[in-house]
Parts: structure tokens; C-alpha cells; sequence
């Protein structure tokens, strides 16, 4: 055994060692307890980077199974890039914990769980096996209930907690059918074994019914589950009741582990391209959805809680569309800053709470009190073909450049589509600004853009071929996503001709104010609109009356059967 496969048995084992040891040793001092468990999750950040730079420097693509016969871990692309990610905002909650919680009860109690978690996550992302990975993924779920319910003296938070706990539950049981299933089908509980008999044997039936098809829709059901998809989103927003460090927590491969599932599961979901095509579906609801319920929320933890709803959306989205390196990519961005958001949204509320308003900040002062004398505005017909225009020729260009063969997927196509969304988005929010030198305003913006699709292109690109270094898995997975190919040029057509129309109405319009004159209907239907976001679709209140018709009709038969 080199020091290698002592460093990827260590992973796991290092917070894991930490949770049963800052228990006996704090003797009457919890800090120190903290910081004992500070040191070991620190010392875990440096062994996942040095593996990560020992992969880099050796052989890329090749995969090391640590364990005895078919149960060990597995060092991979993906789960080196998930180790770092959760080893590293790990440790950000560790230390952002040692003082926020120090007037919290169960101090000692809250590290040690930060410390198991930590370890049940590394050991999922690095699972060599599905047995495994059914351990892993199912305490995972166990234990940020014990987080989200540490505070025991309120009810509200224990109740969102079971929440959690129930969604998650449901989510456990398609992903044990689909092991289940496997196992009965290709006889091998390792991955490494079952990924290559599947690849030899994809139309394998039992039954008369086909396995891959049925595995693969039972691990997306878990995916959706984990990752707050519509309609199982709800408990999401609510989780924002726990501890602050807990929410930046869940995006070190909790709430997200929707995306690492679909990439560790990848071989599989080739075979199944109905599969991605619903995930694509369910992404793209969650992504809108969640991106709308945020701008109406009054509570900074829950809009977070509604964004991150909204990226996880995008991330499965990806995913159906067969950019599976490019869901890793997102997921890893998207719990950097969105941890780091949540760790400074009690600042925030802090600030507003002092300052009985607006916190005046830069870009307060700008937008708001150095309004100019005398706006110029853009003619709008120009602005519009500035909008729709330079995002798509930015986007395309930075692509093409990078990897000719781009436009060949259909999947890259919709994603350069959003991202072109995006791009005009940006612009047209410049545009409606008041602005002496507009014309400054739009150069600016266009440089900061073309810095950041460029630096992007060249990152997601090199990522992608690190992550999946065989060019035919990486045609292999946007290939699965892929549709008829009239019928998508249609669709593309479509939505092109919707949007950019959209545009000019709302270029043309935006003078008109109408949503803003009482009495009219574009104002009816827009508070009409405004209430239903707010109030997030009514769809809690209908799970709540579900929950009590279902309670109610059980104590009836209770008392029919005479049992109580």
C-alpha cells in the first residue's frame, strides 16, 4: 500500500477520527475542541490537494480503486474535484463556527457533527462501491437533520428539519431500486465493473423489461429528490431556519449531490436518453421557477434558499443535455459563492437592522443618490440590437475558438441560447439605468462580458477534458441528449423569434410604465402575479392541507379498527 491509497482511505477518515475524539478531549474547554477539529479538517484540505496535484502531474485518466474485493473507495477525476470542494468550504464553516456558535448550546456536539458530516460527504463522493455509496448517501440525509434541528428549544426548527428528512427518505428509496436492480442484472457491486458490463451490455433485460432504462429514471428520481427539483422543493427554502453555517454547508455536496450523482452515474444515463430529456424538463421548471420565487421574497436566507433552488434547476438541466462536465463545473462555482453568501447574510441583516433602511453602499450611492441631471438615453431600436446582438456574436466567437466542433451538439447550442439570454439580460439592465454617457456605460459592460465568457470558455472547455478525459464518453453524453434533428432546429427557431420579439415590445414598452398605472389590466395582472410569487404557488399551503386531510383520515381508521 503506497502513500497514495493511505491518503484516499484518509480522507474519510480524518473528520471521521475528529468526531470521536473532540468529545473526550475538550475537557471543560470547547474552543479547543473547536479548533482540535479546525486542525484535523485543515489537515484533510491538504491531503485532497495533494492528491488532486498528484493526479494532475501523473497519468490524467486514470481511475484507483482502493478497497478489498468489490467495497472501497474510488480516485477519480470527479471525486478528486468533489473532495477538494467539500474538504475546502468545510473548513470556511469550521472557522466561521468557532465564533458565531460560541454562545449556542451543544458546541462541542454541533463540531462533532460538522465533523461526521463532512466525512459521510467525502465518503459518498469518493464511493467506490454501490454499497457504499447507499451508506454514504443515506446518512448524509440523517445527519443534516441532527444540523438543521441543533437548536432544540424551537419547535418551528425541528418541524422543517422532519421536512428535510422525509424528502430525503423518499429520495433514498429509488436510488436503492436502482442498485438493486444493477446488482440482479450485472452481478457487480463495485463501479468500475458495473459501468463496463453495462457499456458491453446496454439493452440488457429482466423480465422483458430493460434495465439500463429503469435504473437510470430511478437514479434521477434520487437526483431530483437531493437537489430540491420541482415539485420536491419545498423543504429547501425552509432549511434557511437552521444555523447559518449549516446553510453554507449544504452546498458542499448535500443539496447538490444531485449533480454529483448524475455525473459519477454518467456511463449509465448514456444508454438512457428518455432519461435526460426529463431532466432536462424538471431542470429547466426548477431553474425558472425558483429564479422567480427569489425576487419576491422578504427574507435574505430564504431568497438564497429560492437561488439556490434556481442553480440547481440549471445544474440538472445541464445534465439532460449531456454537458455533465459542465454541471461539476457550476456546481463547484455555485457552492463557493453561494456558501460564502450565506456566511455574510447575518452582516446583512445586521447592517439593515442598524440603519432602519437601504445599508447605503457603493452601489447604493450610485444607483440611487447620484442619479444624473440629465439622462441620455439610446434610441431604443439600436439598444434592442445591441442587446440581442453582442451577447450572441461574444458567446459564439469564444466558443468556436476554443473547440470548433461545439455547434456540432444540440446541447451546446440550448446552452449558448441561455447564455445569450443571459448576455441581453445584462445589457437591457444597463440600458433601462439612467445614465449621462450611456454609450460609456455599454462599453464597459461589453468588455467586463467579453472578460468573463472568455475566461469561462477557456476554463469549462479545460475543465471538461479533465474531468472526462475519453473524447468518446464526452461525444458519447451529448450525443445520448440529442433530439430529432428538424424537430430541434424548429424548436431553437422558435424560441429565437419569442425572445427577440419579446425584446423589442419590452424596448418599445418600457416608456409606457404599464404595470405601474393603477387600474389598468397590465397592472391587475401583474400584483395578480406579484401575490401568486410571493406566496411561492401556494404550494406549501397545499402540502400542509395534505398533511392534515392524511392525519386526520389515519386517526379515523384508527378509531374504526378500534386500535386507539
Amino acid at each position: 500500500m503506497n502513500w497514495i491509497d493511505v491518503a484516499v482511505l484518509a480522507l474519510p477518515a480524518l473528520p471521521l477520527l475528529s468526531a470521536a475524539l473532540i468529545p473526550l478531549s475538550t475537557g471543560g474547554h470547547p474552543r479547543r475542541a473547536a479548533r482540535w477539529s479546525i486542525g484535523f479538517t485543515t489537515f484533510t484540505l491538504l491531503v485532497a490537494l495533494a492528491l488532486l496535484v498528484q493526479h494532475l502531474r501523473g497519468a490524467q485518466g486514470q481511475s484507483l480503486f482502493v478497497g478489498v474485493q468489490s467495497i472501497g473507495l474510488l480516485l477519480d477525476p470527479l471525486s478528486l474535484a468533489m473532495s477538494v470542494l467539500v474538504a475546502g468550504i468545510s473548513l470556511i464553516v469550521h472557522v466561521y463556527s468557532l465564533n458565531y456558535m460560541a454562545d449556542e448550546p451543544g458546541y462541542v456536539r454541533f463540531f462533532s457533527l460538522l465533523d461526521l458530516m463532512t466525512a459521510t460527504i467525502l465518503l459518498m463522493v469518493s464511493a467506490g462501491d454501490l454499497i457504499t455509496l447507499l451508506v454514504a448517501w443515506f446518512a448524509v440525509g440523517q445527519l443534516l437533520y441532527f444540523l438543521l434541528g441543533h437548536n432544540t428549544q424551537r419547535e418551528v426548527t425541528g418541524r422543517y428539519a422532519f421536512w428535510t428528512f422525509i424528502t430525503y427518505r423518499l429520495g433514498d428509496l429509488p436510488l436503492v431500486g436502482a442498485a438493486l436492480l444493477l446488482v440482479k442484472a450485472y452481478g457487480a457491486w463495485d463501479l468500475p465493473t458495473l459501468f463496463a458490463r453495462v457499456a458491453a451490455d446496454p439493452h440488457l433485460q429482466l423480465g422483458g423489461v430493460a434495465v439500463v432504462p429503469v435504473a437510470a429514471l430511478l437514479v434521477a428520481l434520487a437526483a431530483f429528490a437531493r437537489s430540491a427539483q420541482f415539485p420536491l422543493h419545498i423543504w429547501l427554502p425552509y432549511t434557511m431556519d437552521g444555523p447559518t453555517p449549516v446553510s453554507a454547508l449544504m452546498h458542499a455536496g448535500i443539496v447538490n449531490a444531485g449533480g454529483f450523482l448524475f455525473n459519477r452515474f454518467a456511463p449509465l444515463l448514456i444508454h438512457a436518453p428518455d432519461v435526460l430529456h426529463l431532466a432536462f424538463v424538471v431542470g429547466l421548471v426548477t431553474a425558472l421557477l425558483g429564479s422567480a420565487l427569489m425576487l419576491t421574497q422578504n427574507d435574505i436566507k430564504k431568497s438564497l434558499g429560492y437561488s439556490t433552488m434556481g442553480q440547481m434547476g440549471f445544474m440538472i438541466m445541464e445534465c439532460g443535455l449531456g454537458a455533465f462536465s459542465l454541471a461539476v463545473y457550476h456546481l463547484i462555482a455555485h457552492g463557493l459563492f453561494k456558501a460564502t453568501l450565506f456566511l455574510g447574510s447575518g452582516n446583512v441583516i445586521g447592517d439593515t437592522r442598524r440603519d432602519d433602511g437601504v445599508p447605503a453602499d457603493d452601489i447604493y450611492t450610485f444607483v440611487v443618490e447620484r442619479r444624473p441631471l440629465r439622462a441620455v438615453k439610446v434610441p431604443w431600436l439600436l439598444a434592442a440590437t445591441i442587446t440581442v446582438l453582442v451577447p450572441a456574436v461574444v458567446l459564439g466567437l469564444s466558443h468556436w475558438l476554443v473547440a470548433a466542433d461545439f455547434f456540432h451538439k444540440q446541447g451546446a447550442i440550448v446552452l449558448l441560447f441561455f447564455g445569450w439570454v443571459t448576455g441581453a439580460q445584462v445589457f437591457f439592465s444597463i440600458h433601462k439605468l439612467p445614465s449621462e454617457n450611456p454609450w460609456r456605460s455599454l462599453t464597459l459592460i461589453f468588455l467586463s462580458f467579453l472578460i468573463v465568457v472568455v475566461g469561462y470558455t477557456l476554463i469549462a472547455h479545460a475543465f471538461e477534458t479533465f474531468l472526462y478525459p475519453d473524447p468518446v464518453l464526452r461525444d458519447a453524453t451529448y450525443a445520448a441528449a440529442g433530439i430529432n434533428l428538424l424537430a430541434f432546429d424548429l424548436m431553437i427557431i422558435f424560441f429565437t423569434l419569442v425572445l427577440v420579439g419579446a425584446w423589442l415590445v419590452t424596448f418599445y414598452a418600457q416608456s409606457l410604465d404599464l404595470e405601474g398605472r393603477q387600474g389598468t389590466l397590465w397592472n391587475a395582472i401583474y400584483l395578480n402575479l406579484y401575490a401568486l410569487f410571493s406566496r411561492e404557488f401556494y404550494i406549501s399551503d397545499i402540502y400542509t392541507q395534505m398533511s392534515s386531510a392524511t392525519v386526520a383520515a389515519s386517526k379515523r381508521v384508527n378509531v374504526w379498527l378500534r386500535w386507539v
